[in-house]
């Protein structure tokens, strides 16, 4: 019989946020700042990046805080809005190739990346060990 997959720990869920958060915070920071210097399309403003930031970093604490209480459904749908605040950074890729970007710009632009794809495992990881515990074991029982 294969034993159910686990739930990454509350703290492993917190890190990842953590250091998601700090990373998008470096990065949107430096864009706010010197939004000349990033390729993107040109909705992209300062005004869109200053309301962005808070806005998707309140859905990766939310997602935090209802993990912390077991909410998970609630919980993952959270961080799966929030893993595309470090993944659509990507999308200035889409307006530009890496050598339009300042390093530091290329720096925070990959760094956020894979940050948010950090968070996206993460939920991943929550969704698929849900469903796998809710799964009744072969012979009727749960494990």
């Amino acid at each position: 019989m294969k034993a159910p997959m686990q739930r990454p720990s509350a703290s492993t869920v917190g890190l990842t946020v953590l250091a998601s958060v700090v990373v998008t915070a470096v990065h949107f920071t430096d864009n706010f700042v010197s939004i000349e210097t990033y390729p993107q399309p040109t909705w992209v403003s300062e005004a869109v990046v200053l309301v962005s930031w808070p806005l998707l970093t309140a859905f990766g604490v939310a997602g935090y805080l209802f993990y912390r209480r077991e909410r998970f459904v609630v919980a993952n749908a959270c961080l799966l809005v929030y893993a595309y605040t470090g993944i659509s950074s990507l999308g200035h890729f889409l307006s530009g190739g890496p050598d339009e970007f300042t390093t530091r710009g290329l720096v925070s632009v990959l760094a956020d990346g894979v940050a948010g794809f950090a968070v996206l495992g993460v939920a991943v990881w929550s969704i698929v060990a849900e469903r796998s515990l809710a799964t009744p074991a072969p012979g009727g029982s749960r494990s």
